[in-house]
C-alpha cells in the first residue's frame, strides 16, 4: 500500500487534531513540522511521533520524501506559504480561509494550475457524517428545490486567545466570519450544491473583544497585549444565489443569546432538513407531519475525514471533495460582506 508522506507548516492548536488524523490513517504519515515558535513545534511532533522538527520551513519544503504539505498557520500567510509549497513540487491541503481577499485566492490558484499537484482547502464539516447523510438526500432531490438555506454558529463566549493573531485585523483579516462563519456558508452552499453567487448584503459587528470579553478556550498562541482586537465578533448576512435560492449566514465569536449553537437548515419545496443532527422535516399522508429524527442514507465519504479524502486523492482513489472553484466563490462572498458591511450596500459578485 502506497504511504502519502505529510510535512506540516504551523503547530497551533488545529494542528494537533490534523496530525492525529493524518497519523491514525493507513495512507499517511507526518514526516516533519516546523513552526518558529520551537516550544509548540516540540510538542506537537513529541506528542505525535512526528520525527523531524524542523528547523526551517524550507527543511520541510524541500525534503524530496514529503509528498503532500499541510499549511495551518495565521490567515495573512496562507496564500504565500500555499504558493511557496506549490512551487516546491508538493501537493498542498490549506486550513481556511483561503486567503484575506479573492486577489490573494487567485494568486495561489494560478500557481496551482501551473502544477501537476492537487491543492485543496479541508473544509472539515462536509465530512461529519450527519452532514453527509442530509447532502446524499439533496442530491437525491428529496427535498425539491431548495430556495433557501439557513446557517448559523452562535457562542456566548467563544472568542479565540485574547492578544493573539486571532483578533488583529493585520494578521488575520477578519474575525468569526473568517474563523467559523466560512465553516458553515461553505457546508451550506455544498449541501444545496450552488456555488453561484450573485449578490450579498452584509454586516458586521465588534462588541465584546474590544472590551476584553468573550473569551473563549481556542488557541495556544502566547498572548501579545500589543495586538489590540480589531476584527468582527459578530457577522451577519443575506447570499442570493443563482436561480433564485438565497442564504442567510449568521455568526457569533460571543454574544448575548439564549439560542447558542450551530446549525444548516434547509427550506425546499417537498422538505426540509438540519444538519446538526440530520433531521428531515415534510408533509405526511399517515401522521399530522413527519419528524424524521433517524435519517437513513448512504454516505460518500465513510472515512469521515478531510485528510483521508485528500490522501485519497492524491492516490487516485477519490476526487477531492472541495475544489478550487468553489473554495474561490466562498472567497467572493466573504469579500462581499465585508465590502456591504462597509459601504451600507449590496455587492454584486463578479463571476
Amino acid at each position: 500500500m502506497s504511504i502519502i508522506r505529510y510535512g506540516i507548516i504551523g503547530s497551533g492548536m488545529i494542528t494537533h487534531s490534523s496530525a492525529d488524523a493524518i497519523q491514525k490513517n493507513d495512507q499517511s504519515q507526518v514526516l516533519a513540522a516546523w513552526d518558529p515558535h520551537k516550544g509548540r513545534k516540540n510538542d506537537l511532533c513529541e506528542k505525535y511521533n512526528i520525527p523531524t522538527a524542523a528547523d526551517s520551513a524550507e527543511a520541510v519544503l524541500n525534503n524530496p520524501d514529503i509528498d503532500a504539505i499541510y499549511i495551518a498557520v495565521p490567515n495573512k500567510f496562507h496564500a504565500s506559504w500555499a504558493i511557496q509549497a506549490i512551487k516546491a513540487g508538493k501537493h498542498v491541503i490549506l486550513d481556511k480561509p483561503f486567503a484575506l481577499n479573492i486577489k490573494q485566492a487567485k494568486e495561489v490558484v494560478k500557481a496551482a494550475n501551473k502544477s501537476d499537484k492537487i491543492f485543496a482547502l479541508g473544509m472539515n464539516q462536509r465530512f461529519v457524517d450527519s452532514c453527509q447523510k442530509i447532502k446524499t438526500l439533496a442530491d437525491k432531490g428529496l427535498f425539491g428545490e431548495i430556495y433557501h438555506g439557513k446557517a448559523f454558529w452562535r457562542r456566548r463566549s467563544g472568542i479565540p486567545k485574547l492578544q493573539t493573531w486571532f483578533g488583529n485585523k493585520n494578521l488575520a483579516g477578519g474575525g468569526a466570519l473568517l474563523d467559523i462563519g466560512v465553516h458553515l456558508l461553505d457546508l451550506c452552499l455544498y449541501t444545496i450544491g450552488n456555488f453561484e453567487p450573485e449578490s450579498v448584503s452584509g454586516v458586521t459587528y465588534t462588541k465584546f473583544g474590544n472590551r476584553g470579553l468573550g473569551e473563549g478556550n481556542w488557541g495556544i498562541s502566547d498572548r501579545n497585549p500589543k495586538l489590540k482586537f480589531t476584527v468582527d465578533d459578530f457577522a451577519s448576512a443575506l447570499i442570493k444565489l443563482k436561480g433564485g435560492a438565497s442564504v442567510t449566514l449568521d455568526v457569533t465569536w460571543a454574544c448575548h443569546t439564549g439560542n447558542p449553537g450551530m446549525n444548516v437548515e434547509l427550506f425546499g419545496t417537498q422538505a426540509g432538513a438540519t444538519l446538526y443532527p440530520a433531521q428531515v422535516y415534510r408533509s405526511s399522508d399517515i401522521a399530522e407531519y413527519d419528524v424524521v429524527k433517524d435519517v437513513k442514507a448512504d454516505i460518500k465519504y465513510k472515512h469521515c475525514c478531510r485528510f483521508a479524502n485528500f490522501t485519497k486523492a492524491i492516490l487516485g482513489e477519490e476526487e477531492v471533495c472541495t475544489t478550487i472553484e468553489q473554495s474561490l466563490a466562498v472567497q467572493k462572498i466573504l469579500d462581499g460582506i465585508y465590502e456591504s458591511c462597509k459601504t451600507g450596500k449590496e455587492v454584486r459578485i463578479k463571476k
